[in-house]
C-alpha cells in the first residue's frame, strides 16, 4: 500500500493552508511597513510644501503685491 498523501488529504490541505497563511501574513507586514514609510514621506512633503507657500506669500508681501 502506498502512503503518499494526495491533494485531498486533510493533512496536506492543512499544511498548504498554513504555508499560505504564513506567506500572506509576511506580505501584509511588508505592505504595512511600506504604508508607514509612505505616510512619513507624505507628511514631510506636506510640511515642505507649507514652508514654500509661506515663503512665497512673504515674498509677495515684500514686493508690495499682496495679491494671492
Amino acid at each position: 500500500m502506498d502512503n503518499k498523501r494526495g491533494p485531498n488529504d486533510l493533512e496536506e490541505q492543512i499544511d498548504m493552508l498554513t504555508k499560505q497563511k504564513e506567506y500572506l501574513q509576511k506580505k501584509c507586514r511588508q505592505a504595512g511597513e511600506a504604508i508607514l514609510k509612505q505616510e512619513g514621506k507624505y507628511t514631510a512633503l506636506e510640511k515642505e510644501y507649507d514652508k514654500v507657500c509661506e515663503e512665497r506669500d512673504n515674498f509677495l508681501t515684500m514686493l508690495g503685491d499682496g495679491k494671492k
